[in-house]
């Protein structure tokens, strides 16, 4: 072998093993774990007395079918599951998760979730935990089935309330494989222990949460239709091209800034670290709070199961302290918060100007990371104390479908994306 022969032979040599070695090292980049689709979870009132409203369906030994939305696209997945508010463990022997097929049927590539290798689980009471990766095409804006076959002594103690979305409860048995809808007879429009699914994605990609109460939860926006105003948000993000941002939805109808409910969560300020702050890949949070701060202290005390308890007052500088402690948390974790203005509610004229001087420090004071003016979105111009007549779903304060959609369209999406993309 010639001297440039032998050289050339080491020199491919050399280069096939450069290729190898960054074959390897592409292989075992670290996930960058993002969350795709989440909600929040609250405590069920534990009284004899409840009002249907508040009665969970049994599901011990039978299989519960939930659809969720992811909005950013990736090619595996993990479920989040908590029992945060569980006195006995939250058992469940199978789940797995599938692309919708409507209604309660799914379609084909259905995924076995697994727990450390094993499709049985038990959280403890209070704990949460995050699945193996599952190897599943996730397309942003498309509907998944996750169904979870519970365990034989199983009970729902904590939901998200107001899904805005019908899911489902099957026969007694394992019906998780099931493509068809057929043993999916019960329906429920609440949320329960799956509170997240996260995807492996591009390393650019980030998650923006969208936290409140029920303006941000969609109440009175159409069922089953994705009307929310984080809804719309993530279709405009689409619609400009924006593949890597994902919008989340935190809102907890009737949840306030500074009070916990019985019926309507802990109070903003208590769970905003583990709600937001705690996601995988939230960068940017926006924020609407306050308004049932302001109207609480109005309502009448109920005997038996009261949601208004407790029935604080508070000043405009309450809620003022109470944004600025959460703008504190925020910057510690690097996450950007955007202050949203309190929208129009047909409030009292003490009210009223509780929400006016509340919405001038959130515009004016420049504390926030941002400003998202939602009061202007959805007042009517001859009287700014009320909701626009096409905006109004119909009782004053929740916006219509289109009132939504006119949030949605305020929102600064290139200060969002700066923010959430730095």
């Amino acid at each position: 072998m010639t001297i440039r022969t032998l050289a050339a032979a080491c020199s491919a040599a050399l280069f096939a093993q450069f290729a190898v070695s960054q074959t390897v090292f592409a292989a075992d980049a670290p996930a960058h774990w993002v969350t795709a689709w989440a909600t929040a979870l609250q405590p069920i009132p534990q009284r004899a007395d409840l009002p249907p409203l508040y009665r969970a369906p049994e599901v011990a030994g039978r299989t519960v079918r939930q659809i969720v939305y992811p909005t950013l696209s990736g090619k595996s997945a993990r479920v989040h599951l908590s029992n945060r508010y569980g006195k006995t463990p939250l058992v469940i022997e199978d789940l797995r998760i599938a692309r919708s097929a409507g209604g309660a049927a799914a379609g084909n590539g259905e995924a076995r979730v697994t727990f450390s290798g094993k499709s049985a689980v038990s959280i403890p009471p209070g704990g949460e935990l995050d699945s193996d990766p599952v190897a599943i095409d996730i397309a942003e804006g498309a509907p998944y089935a996750v169904s979870a076959f519970m365990g034989a002594e199983q009970h729902i103690v904590a939901w998200h309330r107001v899904s805005n979305q019908v899911n489902y409860v099957s026969a007694p048995g394992n019906h998780t494989a099931d493509a068809s809808a057929e043993a999916f007879r019960g329906r429920f429009t609440q949320y329960v222990w799956v509170t997240g699914l996260s995807v492996d994605a591009a390393p650019a990609s980030a998650a923006v949460a969208a936290i409140g109460d029920s303006i941000t939860d969609g109440m009175r926006s159409s069922l089953n239709q994705n009307r929310r105003w984080p809804d719309a948000l993530a279709r405009r993000f689409a619609a400009s091209g924006d593949r890597s941002t994902a919008i989340v939805n935190l809102g907890i109808s009737g949840n306030r800034l500074l009070s916990d409910s019985p019926c309507y969560g802990d109070a903003l300020a208590t769970r905003f670290e583990h709600d937001v702050l705690g996601r995988p890949g939230v960068k940017t949070a926006i924020l609407l709070i306050g308004i049932n701060d302001i109207n609480f202290a109005a309502m009448p005390p109920r005997n038996g199961l009261d949601c208004d308890f407790p029935h604080t007052s508070v000043t405009a500088a309450d809620l003022i302290a109470g944004y600025q402690r959460l703008i504190t948390a925020a910057r510690h974790a690097g996450v950007k918060l955007f202050g949203a203005t309190l929208t129009p509610a047909s409030l009292p004229p003490q009210r009223e100007s509780m929400r006016l001087a509340v919405n001038q420090w959130i515009r004016t004071s420049h504390a926030f990371d941002g400003v998202v003016d939602f009061d202007a979105a959805l007042r009517d111009p001859a009287q700014p104390d009320r909701l626009r007549r096409n905006f109004d779903s119909g009782d004053h304060i929740h916006p219509s479908d289109a009132g939504y959609a006119a949030m949605a369209d305020v929102v600064p999406i290139d200060a969002v994306v700066n923010s959430t993309h730095k």
